[in-house]
């Protein structure tokens, strides 16, 4: 059963949590991958409802997405289960089913053809409307040496944002 949602009344929430990480999840190919994300955020946009998310050049996960650009964004209610972050954050979706891994459950989207995920039970549904990739020569020196520390394989693996259409958004109960 889906509790429908305005996805604005959980944005504190969600703006809160995501420092701990929650899950995006994509579909493509008869595929579905999740995987951690801490980066992203939500707002206004061209006057539409926005979630924004960030996904590495390296990751299954954009090559899933830009195949079928859509994806659900999964949130616990209350603190995610340490195994769901250890799992979907350190593995690829190219190696290991990460849902069958972990056990997730998987429920049908509303309005993507991306599945929830009954274990993270607030589900927001977008559909890709604008993807950037990121230019490291904007970015501001601190934190471009932060989070692409020359010298590290995450030196040129940057990340390409994905500007998703809130198209739906609601609570996974019982």
């Amino acid at each position: 059963m889906k509790e429908y949602v305005n996805p604005w009344d959980y944005a504190p929430h969600i703006l809160k949590i995501i420092n701990d990480g929650i899950l995006l999840t994509t579909k493509a190919d008869g595929q579905v991958d999740t995987m951690v994300i801490g980066w992203g955020t939500m707002g206004v946009q061209w006057k539409k409802p926005i979630f924004m998310v960030f996904v590495r050049q390296s990751r299954h996960t954009k090559a899933l997405l830009d195949k079928n650009p859509e994806f659900t964004v999964n949130i616990p209610l209350d603190k995610i289960d340490k195994e769901i972050l250890r799992v979907a954050g350190t593995m690829s979706g190219r190696d290991v089913d990460k849902v069958k891994e972990l056990g997730l459950t998987l429920v049908p989207g509303e309005t993507v053809s991306v599945p929830a995920i009954k274990e993270l039970p607030l589900t927001i549904e977008c559909k890709v409307i604008y993807k950037q990739d990121q230019d490291l020569s904007m970015l501001e020196e601190s934190c471009r040496t932060r989070c692409y520390k020359p010298g590290t394989k995450d030196e040129n693996d940057f990340h390409t944002a994905y500007y998703g259409l809130i198209t739906g958004a609601y609570i996974l109960k019982d």
